[in-house]
């Protein structure tokens, strides 16, 4: 993104350097050809002066305004505020127009300049009453409507270019996706559920066989159900937000096999969700952290969980407690594909359109998760 930036402010740095040199080389060009005509650097700033204007509106449409179209699709307060903005620029010309209108043509010559004809007979008052019936009205004229031409040719021009270099950041930002989906696909078979999970799970299950058969069925049946999402969903873009909660909720289920009353585990997930989609196993990795190095067997330990959905976006909060001989979890990169994965994962599926925000304190561990659905 900030390569992006960079080359789309050249770009513009580039345009607007060749747009101020215009004039200077003009009337170099002109006093070489002719030497009647002297370079003057005061018409030189003339021109820069109107052109600062529009600099000026550029700058504030580049930086404050089109972002809201082209980034945040806010295209009602995008409009409202470019139509006050030309609406500004009009009053603006109508009320600083040129002083000297006779280099239009809009004023008769001084009558010491007229002829000595003119000067015995004074030009009749309908004569100058014919001219003034001539003259354009005042809000089209000629000097506006050109202004006015050129400012949305440059706000356009301004759309355009940042249109450009957003469709090419979002190619080389899909071709990134693709090609990290590919190598973690494996990932997710091998690291996303720790083998030792399943180790311990089935060593539980193998105890429950001869104390409580049809629990260990239920487990087994459980199991199974996270096995087949993992298989068949782990390699998706997007799986339904429902999927994604049944196998939070799975997991959860089988942990609790592995620990005591000592440790509480709260899971709050909302009972109905719209039928929006998430990336796959996106959650997880908080979680299952949480579980590794959030649970103590010298002391009582908790997981909280809790996610909520609030105007299209998803709220996820996993707060644990932290084992004081436990390493901090956000250095860690056992135990799934880890933060830093998740990160890149986050950064290339939406961008600046998340939040992330992490607390890792003395005795408790807070991640606090929010995207938008779709």
């Amino acid at each position: 993104m900030e390569e992006q930036k960079r080359h789309e402010n050249l770009t513009y740095l580039a345009l607007w350097g060749m747009l101020f040199a215009v004039p200077v080389l003009s009337l170099y060009m002109r006093s070489v050809s002719n030497p009647v005509i002297d370079f003057e650097w005061k018409e030189v700033f003339m021109i820069w002066k109107q052109f600062g204007i529009f600099l000026v509106i550029f700058l504030i449409h580049n930086f404050l305004l089109a972002p809201l179209l082209v980034y945040k699709q806010r295209r009602a307060l995008y409009f409202g505020i470019v139509a006050a903005i030309i609406g500004g620029f009009i009053v603006y010309q109508c009320t600083n127009r040129p002083s000297e209108r006779r280099a239009f043509g809009h004023e008769p010559p001084p009558m010491e300049q007229m002829e000595p004809l003119h000067r015995e007979h004074p030009p009749h008052p309908r004569d100058f009453k014919e001219h003034r019936r001539h003259r354009p009205p005042i809000m089209v004229g000629q000097h506006d409507v050109v202004a006015l031409i050129i400012l949305i040719l440059m706000l356009g021009m301004n759309i355009g270019i940042k249109l450009y270099f957003k469709s090419r950041h979002d190619a080389k930002q899909l071709m990134a996706l693709e090609k990290e989906n590919l190598e973690q696909q494996l990932e997710y078979l091998r690291y996303q559920i720790n083998p030792h999970f399943f180790m311990n799970t089935l060593n539980n299950i193998h105890a429950l066989v001869d104390i409580d058969p049809e629990k260990a069925k239920d487990t087994i049946l459980e199991l199974s159900k996270m096995m087949r999402f993992v298989l068949y969903e782990g390699d998706k873009k997007g799986v339904p937000l429902s999927r994604e909660f049944d196998f939070i909720r799975h997991y959860i289920t089988l942990m609790r096999l592995r620990y005591t009353d000592k440790v509480d585990v709260q899971v709050v997930l909302p009972p109905e969700v719209p039928d929006c989609q998430l990336p796959p196993l996106m959650l997880i990795t908080f979680i299952e952290n949480a579980f590794k190095h959030g649970i103590s067997y010298q002391h009582d330990s908790f997981i909280h969980i809790k996610a909520d959905i609030k105007e299209a976006t998803l709220h996820f909060e996993c707060r644990n407690s932290k084992a004081n001989n436990q390493q901090s979890i956000a250095s860690s990169q056992e135990g799934g594909v880890g933060l830093t994965n998740v990160r890149q994962r986050l950064n290339l599926l939406y961008g600046e359109n998340y939040t992330l925000t992490i607390q890792d304190e003395p005795d408790t561990y807070n991640v606090e998760l929010q995207i938008p659905l779709t």
